[in-house]
């Protein structure tokens, strides 16, 4: 069951996506990376303005297993993460109370760190990111390029907001997209129904993190990540 099968849909709206077949099932490619995307502290931690401890523990813990597998299966993973910059050209028109270069806590690279459970390892890229989706001027596509990607599994927060970014983006760059539900969150828990909900009729399969371990896994011998 996913977590997005008691939003209620009408007779209406079931019947429009039965009509497009959407929802279906997206074949996997042979040559995976992970993305994750913005588990910073500004976002996880509750702390700070934009933070949800209480949404991220969950993902955080569902991630662990599943980037030990990536690595384990030669599969590239890649971080992104904020930046602070004092101009507004650079940061963009933002809404909310979560941009303010004044904010010593924003300001600080503590913001910017990822979450120690699931840090970074030698090797793995984190690109810094203005904008929501992780292809944004980023030079992702020149790190997914270089190690022949196929398909990407997007992690990360937030659902309806940078995740759901880099799922389209990825979408429309021609890349077959996987999300593990679980190892994705939203502060927002109708917006993280409903864009997953959203993301799986149209752009990328919305699976259980076991499911796309298991991917991962059997991928291991034909995946071969270049260097670093």
């Amino acid at each position: 069951m996913s977590v997005f099968d008691d939003l209620p849909l009408s007779d209406r709206d079931r019947a429009n996506y039965a009509k497009a077949g959407m929802g279906g099932r997206i074949e996997p490619g042979v040559r995976p990376a992970v993305l994750v995307v913005d588990m910073n502290k500004a976002f996880v931690d509750s702390r700070f303005p934009l933070g949800s401890s209480e949404a991220s523990a969950p993902a955080i813990a569902a991630m662990g297993p599943l980037l030990d597998t990536a690595r384990g299966a030669g599969v590239p993973v890649i971080y992104t993460t904020t930046f602070s910059t004092p101009h507004q050209a650079v940061k963009g028109l933002w809404k909310g109370n979560g941009g303010d270069p004044n904010d010593p806590l924003l300001a600080s690279e503590e913001a910017h760190e990822i979450a120690a459970e699931i840090t970074p390892q030698a090797g793995d890229p984190v690109l810094p990111k203005a904008r929501p989706s992780a292809f944004w001027q980023t030079g992702l596509a020149d790190v997914l390029t270089f190690h022949g990607v196929d398909t990407i599994v997007v992690c990360g927060m937030s659902t309806s907001g940078c995740v759901r970014a880099t799922v389209v983006d990825g979408f429309s760059h021609n890349y077959r997209v996987l999300v593990p539900e679980d190892c994705v969150a939203d502060r927002g828990e109708l917006s993280h129904k409903v864009n997953l909900f959203d993301m799986h009729m149209k752009y990328a399969d919305v699976l259980p993190s076991a499911e796309v371990i298991a991917y991962l896994e059997s991928t291991a011998a034909s995946t071969d990540t270049g260097a670093a």
